[in-house]
């Protein structure tokens, strides 16, 4: 019997707690099985899928308001539990929690309070798993030994360092710390310094303090690097088993700085109408084989992190820039989708093998850009054969598009902040980045490959890790619909709400001034898209069946796809206990996935932090992006970067703030800030450490703010008195030891596809 079989087992069969011994008879469990299976029950309660009671009875934790899931920290105290179970409403937990509990740990929580909004709030009953075994961060001493601060600020506790367990670290340095003793309400936290990273303004050191803060692996052990330098590319010959498409036109479209190209494309008419899409993906399984040492490190990986100007790669550079890259004019091994599509964008025939290509061109998204949108003589000389490829490939996008768009496709499509770093790794700019033509006809063909893959595993009855997106919390869609009332929209049945629905309600909004507020207000009522052994289709993509299958050299899932469609298409059987894994390496990947975009997101604030600290007294135009009950976030134009007006700096009314509504509003004179107004601010003060950058209000909807320049609530500094101080709030001065905080952040450009 396999663990998810046990489980559901176990949660039809526990409608009441029951001892040991009443379970193993239910199950009709005897002789020497009873030893086996009694230790996977107890592993079972020790993960907190079930719960162990007095009297060594066991039980289902949703039927004694017990939550299972993971503690997310805020940087003011509290935090809250994300149950397992993506069906159930975080659980608010108050400060007293984190006495003992950190951000990370994995929990069993109990509801003791269930407002009638339906948001809940309990507390820790029982520690499952410790996520912070390291703590990064800032080295404090003092005569009787010293301090860890964490850099991530939704930890609550410092770590103490007894004499002679610093590694000789300063003060002032940034290090890598173990917890031996991890916090109780009796004691505090305990350990050693076991890394000395160095200075903490260091370019280099700012990189590993993201790894070790959000634990990313950036050192390959020796056995997979040895895997990876032997392993051999294409040597020529017939390739036997392989599907030959050298000799066609076959190119890679990427960024100029890309160097792991790991899909190729080609388009060809078809008689009669239509067109032949043949997505070629890097063949990484072929050198990656299950179990190998190259594949036990890809999986804890899980996926390459993409920080400005450096990657920390999934696989080692020999095999994600060099073997499995798809480099021009090159002969690489790759699985391949090769699909017809009718004029009106419908996917009539598909095929997938494992193959050969040789790439003509290594492309950028401008020099494409250039050709299909501005015709630009240069590009178009220079790239004069490639041009009726480029114009198919631009003809069938714009037909998958209307298709996904006629389904009912979410396609918020915002802009993302991109770094343009100087020699030294310091921000030289910070630019909103772009998505033109070839970046859109690109996500339309990987996302078309992706569906097509899960749809033909699906149909060959094979389990494949999906990704999935699922509608949206019943709450939210109650939220959204009170949201957009005020546009007269209204609806009389939200449970039968659907893609298609909330895609046509963008669609009335385009553009209209009220676009940004509308898409950004629906995009925080959805969910977020993660992986799962069970295929339960992706609401914004409007899919049944959806699996990332195009970017095998950077994400983990991909590489379990290629393997499943091999073994389909070689008819072999999945390994003994696969179905168990496959939901292990679907919550894993999850977890990886999130705290890649939590470090790529850190380090894009960090540097917007740092090239804001050189204009502290200047003026910006920007938009409201966020309101919450102590003021609002604001969206510059140029450069882009967001920061917080707080309403203690306006301070000429009480100001009420309606969650809904997503405003807030004077009690007196009735000014409203809701998002996605026009607003003129002020940058008040910056601080790097704290990854925080403070504005001031000088103008809002016509309001002109009534002070003078050199006024108390301003301050009296120069610009450079204020770069120099570095002080936000009350923090402490640049350059002094760090507060810490959770950021204020805005999705970093990663340079990989959106698929």
């Amino acid at each position: 019997m396999k663990d998810s079989q046990l489980k559901k087992i176990l949660a039809q069969l526990l409608a009441t707690p029951m001892p040991m011994r009443e379970i193993l008879a239910k199950l009709k469990i005897q002789g020497e099985e009873k030893v086996e299976m009694k230790r996977r029950i107890r592993e079972l309660a020790q993960e907190g899928h079930i719960i162990r009671l007095r009297g060594a009875r066991y039980g289902l934790p949703e039927k004694m308001d017990l939550v299972t899931g993971v503690v997310q920290g805020h940087r003011d105290g509290y935090g809250f539990v994300l149950p397992d179970d993506p069906d159930q409403e975080d659980l608010f937990l108050k400060a007293y929690n984190f006495h003992e509990v950190m951000h990370g740990d994995r929990v069993v929580a109990r509801v003791e309070r269930q407002k009638a909004s339906g948001k809940r709030e309990g507390r820790v009953v029982k520690i499952l798993e410790r996520a912070n075994e390291t703590m990064a961060g800032i080295l404090e001493t003092f005569r009787g030994g010293a301090y860890v601060v964490p850099f991530e600020r939704r930890i609550a506790q410092d770590v103490f360092i007894p004499p002679g367990k610093s590694l000789n670290a300063l003060d002032g340095q940034a290090v890598v710390a173990r917890i031996d003793v991890h916090p109780s309400k009796t004691r505090q936290a305990m350990g050693e310094v076991i890394e000395v990273l160095g200075d903490p303004e260091d370019p280099q050191v700012e990189i590993q303090l993201a790894c070790a803060r959000f634990h990313i692996r950036n050192q390959f052990p020796l056995p997979a690097l040895a895997q990876a330098k032997k392993a051999k590319p294409p040597a020529g010959g017939t390739y036997k088993g392989r599907t030959d498409f050298r000799g066609r036109q076959i190119v890679t479209i990427d960024g100029e700085t890309a160097k792991d190209f790991d899909d190729a494309v080609e388009v060809l008419d078809l008689p009669g109408g239509g067109w032949e899409l043949g997505v070629h993906i890097a063949d990484v399984s072929h050198y990656v084989t299950e179990g190998s040492a190259l594949d036990k490190e890809a999986a804890l990986r899980g996926t390459s992190v993409y920080f400005p100007g450096t990657v920390i790669p999934m696989l080692p550079f020999e095999l994600s820039n060099e073997i499995c890259s798809l480099n021009p004019r090159t002969d690489r091994f790759t699985v391949s989708c090769v699909m017809n599509i009718s004029p009106r964008g419908e996917v009539t025939s598909s095929r997938i093998c494992e193959s050969v290509i040789s790439t003509v061109e290594r492309m950028t998204y401008t020099d494409v850009a250039a050709i299909l949108e501005d015709e630009e003589p240069m590009a178009m000389e220079r790239y004069a054969e490639l041009v009726p490829l480029f114009r198919r490939m631009g003809a069938l996008a714009d037909a998958l598009r209307e298709r996904r768009h006629a389904n009912g496709a979410l396609d918020f499509d915002l802009p993302e902040s991109e770094v343009i770093l100087d020699i030294t790794g310091r921000p030289e700019n910070i630019i909103r980045a772009q998505r033109n033509v070839a970046h859109k006809l690109i996500e339309e063909f990987m996302l078309l490959a992706n569906k097509t893959v899960a749809a033909h595993l699906h149909d060959h009855g094979a389990r494949l890790l999906s990704r999935v997106h699922e509608r949206p919390d019943p709450s939210k869609i109650d939220d959204f619909l009170a949201f957009i009332s005020a546009f007269g929209i209204r609806t009389t049945e939200p449970e039968k709400i659907n893609s298609k629905w909330l895609a046509d309600i963008l669609a009335r909004f385009s553009g209209r001034p009220e676009q940004k507020l509308v898409t950004h207000v629906m995009l925080r009522s959805m969910k977020q898209a993660r992986y799962s052994a069970e295929a339960r289709g992706h609401f914004a993509l409007a899919f049944d069946h959806y699996a990332h299958f195009t970017s095998p050299i950077r994400r983990y899932p991909d590489l379990i796809t290629h393997r499943t469609l091999k073994r389909v298409a070689r008819k072999e059987a999945a390994s003994a206990g696969w179905e168990d894994e496959l939901d292990k390496i679907a919550e894993h990947c999850s977890v990886t996935e999130r705290a890649a975009e939590e470090a790529e997101r850190d380090i894009v604030k960090l540097k917007q932090t740092q090239y804001m600290a050189d204009r502290v007294g200047e003026e910006f135009e920007g938009m409201i992006s966020g309101v919450t009950n102590f003021g609002f976030f604001v969206e510059l134009v140029d450069p882009a970067v967001e920061g917080l007006v707080r309403i203690s700096t306006i301070g000429d009314d009480y100001y009420i703030f309606d969650e809904k509504g997503h405003t807030l509003t004077g009690d007196r004179n009735g000014k409203v800030f809701r998002l996605g107004d026009p607003v003129r601010v002020l940058v008040l003060e910056v601080s790097v450490q704290r990854r925080q950058i403070d504005f001031e209000l000088i103008e809002a909807g016509g309001f002109v703010r009534p002070t003078k320049r050199g006024d108390k609530s301003r301050g009296d500094k120069s610009r450079g008195d204020r770069q120099r101080s570095g002080k936000s709030g009350g923090g402490k001065p640049q350059g002094g030891k760090p507060q810490g905080g959770k950021p204020q952040r805005k999705r970093a450009v990663t340079r990989k596809k959106r698929s």
